[in-house]
């Protein structure tokens, strides 16, 4: 079961969701807080729901803050860096590209692949940590190859 974990995290980085910084964080998960990834990106799924919904919210009044809505996805990215969240992040930076040219349609385009790439992140990560906690403790920072 360890060697199906380690293919499933290997998938993960082999089609571009997850990067290095993900596994930094699997090397900070030690003895004493064996469940500190699993929990890192739960935080980040509430947080990231809560934006998403302000975001949402801004776009759907029509007149579109540019200004706001790069203060959202600018939190939205530095959250998806910190977990490793590749492909969110490259949403998140295309994004901020075009509230910063005002162009209000790749916005709602490329929000709406964001939120794709982001319910799929959420999926995988979910049966990644479930499979892990059924397969129980090993050292899960060791690199893919």
């Amino acid at each position: 079961m360890q060697r199906q974990v380690a293919l499933i995290k290997q998938s993960l980085f082999d089609q571009g969701f997850l990067d290095e910084q993900f596994m930094e964080l699997e090397e900070l998960q030690d003895d004493a807080n064996p469940n500190f990834v699993e929990e890192v990106a739960t935080l980040y799924f509430k947080d990231s729901a809560r934006l998403i919904n302000n975001i949402e919210q801004a776009l759907e009044r029509g007149s579109f803050d540019f200004n706001r809505l790069d203060n959202y996805m600018h939190q939205f990215k530095g959250s998806s860096t910190s977990i490793g969240a590749s492909k969110v992040k490259t949403e998140c930076t295309m994004f901020r590209e075009y509230c910063r040219a005002g162009n209000a349609e790749g916005c709602l385009r490329t929000f709406k692949q964001l939120k794709k790439e982001h319910a799929t992140l959420r999926k995988k990560l979910e049966q990644y940590f479930q499979l892990a906690r059924q397969a129980g403790p090993k050292e899960t920072a060791r690199r893919p190859k």
